[in-house]
């Protein structure tokens, strides 16, 4: 399925004035920001801060002296081109939405944590749309040094829910040896949207990458496959997703894990819900070197109609690897309604409860008052749930 075009989109004329401030920023736009995860506040509660808003940067600063923002056209002047990095594990000619964000570069965020900085509050970032019929076009590189720690929340969200715009962003992660890199996305669109990021990382010996994916709010369309590569000895990568496909919306996501190296760890642990629109849950690991464990979960709830297809796919190719899968789709079962109801909840009551309960992210050892936020989203999305 392809609904849109690109030639539809403009990807360049919509410009924003610089924002010193978000706190500053409007009422309306504040509250999209916030539930994408976003400190408006920031000061004390993130380590820095990257707004991108419609084709251009509106706010970039740092707030840590180990950790270094900047746009990635300012990175690109300042490292001569960021070799080994830029479009090194993403194929600029891999299709026509990666061909677009080569040619039609308007920024995107360049992290680095220096070597052996562990840094306790997160790096928030933002890609923000505003205009009707806008293209964003972005390019994103993050670099863990050695033995640094670092979580970084991103937060993607449409300021008008009826807006029709496309967003294509190409993601490159770097996790030296030893390091450490949460990485949270919390998708904030709308029914008009159409999403194609394009991503790839790789980790050290002995690092570790950790992915929370979060989309909660209809979109229109969205195809999503990141890969990370363990490409040394002790390396992990764990991704953790939670996704709600409201009627009208087509979700084509998943997760690839490469083990290139002995001694390492890979899971995939999915949670789907459709509420009438059509979810297709990929999971793919690769182990290539023993011994080497992986493994991976989808599990999936239809509520009032929709579709679920889950694609579970192991590759071992040697001897000792260990790799395994469990993927479950269906309904609520009755017995646990039930079994609620006879502890003095109705039934909607009791249905509410078991889907809470499903969409628990507590594993993903979010803060606190993003924490808050998603559950208020969850509260939200219960009306178009059931």
């Amino acid at each position: 399925m392809k609904p849109f075009e690109l030639n539809q989109f403009a990807f360049e004329g919509i410009s924003h004035a610089r924002i010193d401030d978000l706190s500053t920023i409007s009422g309306a736009d504040k509250e999209r920001l916030i539930m994408s995860g976003v400190d408006v506040d920031e000061a004390g509660s993130r380590a820095g801060s990257f707004l991108h808003m419609d084709h251009g940067n509106v706010h970039c600063r740092s707030r840590h002296e180990a950790v270094e923002i900047l746009d990635i056209k300012d990175a690109l002047t300042k490292y001569d081109g960021l070799p080994g990095h830029f479009w090194t594990l993403v194929d600029p000619d891999k299709d026509e939405y990666t061909r677009t964000a080569n040619e039609h570069l308007q920024g995107g965020y360049f992290i680095k944590v220096a070597a052996g900085a562990k840094i306790a509050t997160p790096v928030q970032s933002c890609l923000f749309i505003k205009g009707q019929k806008a293209g964003q076009s972005v390019h994103n590189v993050v670099i863990v040094e050695e033995g640094a720690e670092v979580h970084i929340l991103t937060g993607c969200a449409v300021a008008n829910e009826q807006s029709e715009a496309v967003h294509v962003g190409v993601s490159e992660f770097f996790v030296k040896k030893g390091g450490k890199l949460t990485f949270s996305m919390i998708h904030n669109w709308g029914e008009h949207m159409n999403v194609v990021p394009r991503t790839g990382g790789i980790v050290e010996a002995g690092g570790v990458f950790q992915n929370n994916y979060i989309l909660l709010k209809q979109v229109k369309y969205l195809q999503s496959y990141p890969t990370i590569t363990l490409a040394g000895p002790g390396a992990r990568a764990r991704f953790n997703s939670v996704l709600v496909a409201p009627k009208g919306s087509y979700v084509d996501t998943g997760s690839r894990i490469i083990m290139d190296a002995p001694d390492t760890r890979g899971e995939i642990i999915s949670k789907t819900i459709t509420t009438g629109g059509t979810i297709i849950a990929r999971g793919h690991i690769q182990a290539n070197y023993a011994p080497a464990k992986g493994h991976l979960e989808c599990k999936g709830l239809i509520l009032g109609g929709g579709r679920i297809h889950a694609i579970p796919e192991l590759d071992g190719r040697v001897e000792g690897v260990e790799l395994s899968h469990e993927a479950a789709v269906g309904k609520i079962a009755r017995r646990e309604i039930e079994y609620l109801m006879a502890r003095g909840q109705d039934e909607d009551e009791a249905t509410s409860t078991i889907v809470r309960g499903f969409l628990n992210v507590d594993i993903m050892g979010l803060p606190d008052k993003l924490h808050a936020a998603i559950e208020k989203t969850i509260s939200e999305s219960e009306k178009d749930m059931f």
